[in-house]
């Protein structure tokens, strides 16, 4: 039986820049729940970690991931998840306020307050008195030599967005800015949580709602560069200022780049922003074991990632009759989904590259052809010194250090897997195939 199927919408579907949003009925079509091959439940542990805290308690949670292995997606889930509990929660892509190669306390700071009173003056209904914000930002204006309205009708969240987008364009008004507010930082989280945040929670609670909780996506693209002083800019801001960010009273969920998982100072971010928890880690669907063998669950999940966006409105159970009207041969899709090596944004990218080549079914010629570009591509970036640590890495399926972290895993070219035995590794299925590294693999 043939299956409705609708190109456009498909191709669009399969668009890997495209974050679901599960509050979209039309996003919610295309989810598919990984934990059961993950590892963990890692959302369902945060989640509950918020619901269940007394009222009068505030929790600060880390999450951590390759880029592009669904984070946003899963902390979309959860913010729907806890907006059916009853919170009100604000979740903020951090690169819309802020410029990521070069982030400061305080630019984190207001970039958060500006997308918190927003959203709680547009969609909560709960009018926020500036008081001490109407000053400072009077002060501020001057600084940046920039006008910011403050008048009689002042709108805090039209001045913070006046303010951020400045600064997010012009290094020289974040020079300034920072210059500023920087002996005024401890000043500044004493208003917001009394002026802005307890108030705005109380308000809350009288609407009926249990809480709030902030969602701060995208800091996990924090640039790494050096400052002053010689201190890379992510140590800076979460392990050296990590007790000012932890500091707002609302439950906090902050993505942290991967690399300070293999910090030296790992111990020391834990306990000043995690409250001596772990980052919780979102690791890749796996597609074997860490013994080689296949991991039949994941296939499984993945094959469904790819069927859910061809055949969204048709039940889970039939869709896999509509395979021959996607590709040539069913084990045309097993190739795509296992050199993806389980990350999700590299399937989906490698399938639309198919997609802008030809109409479904898929033949194998194309997907080897979108294959070989990329594995080729990706070669080009790997050193002599690279190439050894990757054939160290598929015999050994570990990781270690810092270093090799920089250059490994925020490249992609190894991925990280958890299992019940723990953490383990592999590189990446593009650079397995590479001459340099035939048959270094365990798998």
């Amino acid at each position: 039986m043939t299956l409705p199927f609708d190109f456009i919408e498909f191709f669009n579907a399969c668009d890997p820049s495209h974050t679901l949003v599960m509050s979209d009925p039309a996003d919610v079509r295309y989810y598919i729940d990984f934990a059961s091959v993950r590892g963990g439940k890692v959302i369902e542990s945060m989640k509950r970690t918020i619901v269940l805290k007394k009222p009068d308690q505030y929790t600060c949670q880390l999450f951590t991931g390759h880029i592009g292995c669904g984070k946003s997606t899963e902390l979309r889930r959860l913010q729907t998840e806890l907006e059916q509990q009853g919170f009100h929660v604000v979740y903020i892509e951090s690169d819309q306020d802020l410029n990521m190669e070069d982030v400061d306390v305080t630019d984190i700071l207001l970039a958060m307050m500006h997308q918190i009173v927003h959203s709680l003056e547009e969609e909560a209904k709960v009018k926020i008195q500036p008081g001490y914000f109407r000053s400072l930002f009077q002060e501020i204006a001057q600084t940046l030599q920039s006008p910011v309205e403050i008048g009689a009708e002042f709108s805090f969240p039209l001045g913070l967005g006046q303010i951020t987008a400045k600064t997010k364009e012009s290094p020289q008004a974040r020079s300034r800015l920072r210059s500023f507010l920087e002996p005024r930082t401890d000043g500044l989280l004493k208003s917001l949580n009394e002026d802005v945040l307890i108030k705005g929670t109380e308000a809350l609670k009288a609407k009926g709602k249990k809480g709030l909780v902030v969602i701060v996506d995208s800091l996990d693209r924090v640039g790494d560069r050096l400052k002053p002083g010689g201190r890379s800019q992510i140590e800076y801001l979460f392990v050296d200022r990590g007790e000012q960010l932890r500091r707002l009273q609302y439950h906090l969920v902050y993505t942290i780049p991967l690399k300070l998982v293999f910090s030296n100072d790992y111990q020391t971010l834990m306990n000043r922003m995690g409250g001596g928890v772990d980052a919780k880690i979102l690791p890749m669907v796996p597609i074997h074991s860490r013994r080689g063998e296949r991991n039949e669950m994941g296939m499984a999940l993945l094959r469904d990632l790819v069927l859910a966006r061809a055949f969204p409105e048709s039940p889970k159970g039939d869709r896999p009759r509509g395979l021959d009207q996607l590709f040539d041969d069913p084990s045309t899709l097993d190739r795509l989904c296992e050199f993806s090596g389980g990350h999700v944004r590299n399937l989906l990218g490698l399938l639309s590259g198919c997609l802008q080549e030809e109409d479904p079914p898929i033949n194998r010629p194309c997907l080897e052809g979108v294959i070989r570009r990329y594995r080729d591509n990706l070669a080009l970036a790997v050193t002599d010194d690279e190439w050894e640590m990757l054939q160290r890495i598929a015999r050994t399926q570990s990781v270690s250090g810092e270093d090799n972290y920089t250059v490994l895993l925020r490249s992609l070219f190894v991925f990280e897997y958890q299992d019940n035995q723990g953490r383990w590794f592999n590189v990446n299925p593009g650079l397995l195939e590479t001459d340099r590294l035939a048959g270094a693999s365990l798998l």
